[in-house]
C-alpha cells in the first residue's frame, strides 16, 4: 500500500465517522456541544487535540530548530497553560450557566453590543488558525504525491473532506474523530522519535546537540525589551484562547461539571509534555541531515524539516505512521475550528437578524455557515501562501487578548463589572493595540501586552461610576 492510498483510506474513514456521528445530531445543541454528554476520557482527548495540530508537527519543530526553546513560549507552553487555566478558573462557572456558545455568556452578562463584538472578534481570529491547517493539508498532499498534487489542490481536497464530516456530525464528529486521531498521533510520533534518536547516535547525543547550540535555554536575557517580548508572546495564546469557541465547545460538551473542569487540565498538561516529542525529532534532524536542515530552515520551507527526514531516511511503515499522525493532527484541529466560528455566527450574530429562528432552522444554518466559513478560510490560506504555519497561528489570538478576555474574567470574578466597563475595556484594549501595532510604539512595548493592560484599566474605570451610585 503506497502512502497516497493510505491517505485516501484515512480520509474515507473520517467521513464514515462523520456519517455515524450525524445520527446523534437532532438539535442545534447536539451539533454545537454534543448534547453535553462526553465522558472524561473523550474530553481529555478532545481538549488535548485542541492544540495538537499542524503547527505542533510542522511549525513547532522549525521554530525550535531555529530559535530554541525560548521561541516556543506561545506554543506549546502558552497553549497548554491556556487549557490548564480554563479548567482551574473558568470551566465550572461557565458549565453551570448551560450555554451553547461563549457569545451567549457575553450577551447574558453585558448585553447585545458586547456579545456581537466579542463574537465577531472570535470569528475573525479563526482565519489564521484554520488557514494554518489548510496550508498543512496542501503540504501533505504535495509530499505524498511527489509533487503530482499541488499544495493548492491538496488544500482544496483536504478542506472538502474535513468540512463534510464536520458539517454532518458537528461536535459529535469532532469528539469521536479526536479520540481516534490522538491515539494515532501519540503512537506515530513516539515511534519516529525513537527511530530518529537511534539514527542520531542516541538520546544523549541529541540532547547534547541542544545544549551545545543553546537550544535548551527557555528564559530570555534579563533585558527590558527581551523580557517584555517574552511575556507578550507568552500571553498571546495563553489568554487569547480562553474566550474562544473551540475551547469552550470542547469543555462544555462534558457530561458534568467535574469532567468539564478536570478534562482540560489533564489535556493541557499532556499537550505540553507531548510537544517535546516533535521538538526532539527536530533536534535529531539537525544531526541526521544537517545540510538539508540548514537549507530548509534558512528559506521558506522550514515546515518541511520533519517530513523531509521521514521521507528520505525512514522505512515505508514509519512514513505511514508519520503522515497518519500528521493528518490526524491537522484534521482534529481543522474540524473544530470550522465548527466553532460557524456556531457562534449563527447563535450570536445571525439570531439577532432572525429572532424567530427555531431549533431546526438554527441547526440547518449552522451547517450552512460551516460551508461558507470553510470556503472563505480556504481562499485566505491560498492568498497567504508562503507564511509559516507557526506565524499564521500565533498571529490569530492578539485581538481576543485585548478585546475579549478581560470582560470574560471580570464578569465571572468581579461582581461590580458592568456593561459600561466591558465596552470601555474593549475600546481601550483594541484601540491601544492598534496604536502600538501601527506606530513605532510597538517596537518598544509589545502591542498585545499594552492592549491587555489598557483593557483592564477600561474595565475598572468604566465600572466604578455605576457602582458609586446609591
Amino acid at each position: 500500500m503506497n502512502l497516497l492510498t493510505m491517505v485516501v483510506l484515512y480520509l474515507l474513514g473520517s467521513i464514515a465517522i462523520g456519517l455515524y456521528a450525524a445520527r446523534r445530531v437532532k438539535t442545534a445543541k447536539d451539533f454545537a456541544v454534543a448534547g453535553r454528554s462526553l465522558p472524561l476520557a473523550v474530553v481529555v482527548a478532545t481538549t488535548f487535540a485542541t492544540w495538537v495540530a499542524s503547527e505542533t508537527v510542522l511549525g513547532l519543530p522549525a521554530k525550535f530548530a531555529t530559535g530554541g526553546l525560548r521561541d516556543t513560549i506561545e506554543d506549546p507552553w502558552g497553549a497548554g497553560m491556556c487549557l490548564v487555566l480554563v479548567g482551574l478558573f473558568f470551566a465550572r462557572k461557565l458549565y453551570r450557566m448551560d450555554l451553547m456558545t461563549i457569545g451567549d455568556y457575553y450577551r447574558d452578562r453585558y448585553g447585545r453590543v458586547v456579545e456581537v463584538f466579542c463574537s465577531a472578534v472570535s470569528i475573525v481570529s479563526y482565519l489564521g488558525w484554520v488557514a494554518a491547517q489548510i496550508t498543512a493539508l496542501g503540504i501533505v498532499f504535495y509530499q505524498l504525491s511527489d509533487g503530482w498534487i499541488s499544495p493548492q489542490t491538496g488544500a482544496i481536497i483536504g478542506t472538502a473532506v474535513v468540512l463534510l464530516y464536520t458539517m454532518l456530525g458537528g461536535m459529535w464528529s469532532v469528539a469521536l474523530t479526536d479520540a481516534v486521531q490522538m491515539t494515532i498521533i501519540v503512537i506515530g510520533l513516539s515511534v519516529i522519535a525513537v527511530l530518529a534518536a537511534n539514527m542520531a547516535g542516541g538520546p544523549g547525543a541529541v540532547l547534547d546537540h541542544a545544549v551545545e547550540h543553546d537550544l535548551h535555554v527557555f528564559f530570555p536575557p534579563l533585558e527590558w525589551r527581551a523580557v517584555l517580548a517574552f511575556v507578550g508572546a507568552g500571553i498571546t495564546i495563553m489568554l487569547g484562547s480562553i474566550p474562544q469557541q473551540d475551547v469552550f465547545q470542547r469543555v462544555m460538551s462534558a457530561k458534568d461539571e467535574r469532567t468539564a473542569a478536570i478534562g482540560p487540565v489533564i489535556g493541557g498538561v499532556l499537550y505540553m509534555v507531548f510537544a517535546l516529542v516533535p521538538m526532539f525529532i527536530a533536534l535529531a534532524s539537525l544531526i541526521i541531515i544537517p545540510d538539508e536542515s540548514h537549507q530548509l530552515l534558512s528559506g521558506e520551507h522550514g515546515d518541511l524539516l520533519v517530513p523531509t527526514l521521514v521521507r528520505s531516511h525512514m522505512p515505508a511503515v514509519t512514513q505511514v505512521l508519520f503522515f497518519g499522525a500528521l493528518l490526524s493532527a491537522i484534521m482534529s484541529t481543522a474540524s473544530a475550528t470550522i465548527l466553532a466560528p460557524s456556531t457562534i455566527f449563527v447563535e450570536n450574530i445571525l439570531r439577532h437578524l432572525m429572532p424567530s429562528m427555531n431549533d431546526h432552522q438554527e441547526l440547518r444554518l449552522m451547517r450552512g455557515a460551516s460551508v461558507v466559513f470553510a470556503a472563505g478560510t480556504l481562499a485566505y490560506a491560498l492568498r497567504m501562501a508562503g507564511t509559516s504555519i507557526y506565524d499564521l497561528v500565533s498571529s490569530s489570538y492578539e485581538v481576543p487578548v485585548v478585546g475579549a478576555v478581560v470582560p470574560l474574567a471580570a464578569g465571572l470574578y468581579w461582581p461590580r463589572a458592568t456593561n459600561r466597563g466591558a465596552i470601555l475595556s474593549i475600546v481601550l484594549g483594541v484601540g491601544t493595540w492598534l496604536l502600538f501595532m501601527l506606530t513605532p510604539l510597538g517596537e518598544t512595548f509589545p502591542q498585545q501586552l499594552a492592549g491587555l493592560l489598557m483593557a483592564v484599566v477600561g474595565m475598572v474605570i468604566g465600572s466604578l461610576p455605576d457602582n458609586r451610585r446609591p
